[in-house]
């Protein structure tokens, strides 16, 4: 059965790129919604590389004249997974970066979504997809803020599916952990850009690192494609599955975690973020 067409923000790098074009060569009919308009051409001269035919407009979440745009199509699957991520502790990230992360991670999405799902709604007929992250079931040191947007989208995406499912509209999310596309390393250089005074930061970012080892990414666009074809039907899906273990115990020891345990003693994953290299693999 044909999902209709397919809508894919932040298709211009990374996880929506990939997807946006595996669907387009196996015939789907895709948008593909890109941040600035510089990537369009340069998806278009990849779609064209790869042989196959890609609908490509810009989409900035964040920008009302281009949400307004994209409530005008008729959109049969909706894959919000536009977002950035903002490294640092929530003692040192400036207000501005803190408040940018939510405009484009969470806000956004919200009122994009809320516009396709009235058209959805009014059809009976549709399928909303949320590209969280593990960060949104669990919180890793330096990740606070990103953690926190994906949090979030896990609220929205559990309301949306209690709400819209009278309607016959789906709702789903992915939540992909740390896997080798650059994204969680660019993370980590945020602070470059900050407008702050670095000597009163808590921490020097120039000697921390992503504090995990990352996986190959291929998981990550199967299982979505997977997802948006209605292949898989599950509402949470986890990649890669080999952590979903490790997920369920972080957050069944949050219950027994004393405010006042370990205290005067550094974390281990601050500790590894002051080790490791940038990129490492598993």
């Amino acid at each position: 059965m044909s999902a209709g067409t397919i809508l894919i923000t932040g298709a211009g790098t990374g996880f929506g790129k990939e997807v946006a074009l595996r669907l387009a060569e196996q015939g789907h009919s895709v948008i593909a919604g890109v941040e600035i308009a510089a990537q369009v051409k340069s998806l278009q001269d990849e779609a064209a590389a790869r042989n196959t035919r890609l609908r490509i407009e810009k989409l900035d979440v964040t920008c009302p004249g281009d949400r307004h745009k994209a409530s005008g199509w008729d959109v049969g699957v909706l894959l919000n997974n536009a977002g950035i991520s903002e490294g640092g502790s929530m003692v040192d990230i400036p207000a501005r970066n803190l408040r940018h992360q939510f405009e484009v991670n969470v806000i956004g999405p919200a009122l994009l979504t809320r516009d396709i799902a009235r058209k959805m709604a009014a059809k009976r007929k549709g399928k909303i997809v949320f590209m969280s992250s593990v960060a949104g079931l669990t919180t890793d040191p330096f990740a606070g803020a990103y953690s926190a947007s994906k949090h979030a989208i896990e609220a929205i995406a559990s309301a949306l599916q209690q709400e819209l499912r009278e309607f016959s509209v789906e709702v789903a999310t992915i939540n992909p952990g740390p896997f080798l596309t650059g994204f969680n390393d660019r993370m980590f250089e945020t602070w470059k850009s900050w407008l702050d005074d670095p000597t009163k930061r808590l921490f020097d970012y120039a000697k921390i690192a992503f504090p995990h080892e990352q996986y190959d990414p291929e998981p990550v666009f199967e299982t979505t494609i997977g997802v948006l074809t209605g292949q898989i039907g599950t509402y949470r899906n986890v990649e890669p599955k080999d952590i979903i273990g490790q997920q369920k115990e972080q957050l069944e020891a949050t219950w027994s975690l004393r405010s006042a345990d370990h205290l005067g003693t550094r974390a281990e994953l601050v500790q590894k973020a002051s080790e490791i290299r940038p990129a490492t693999p598993v």
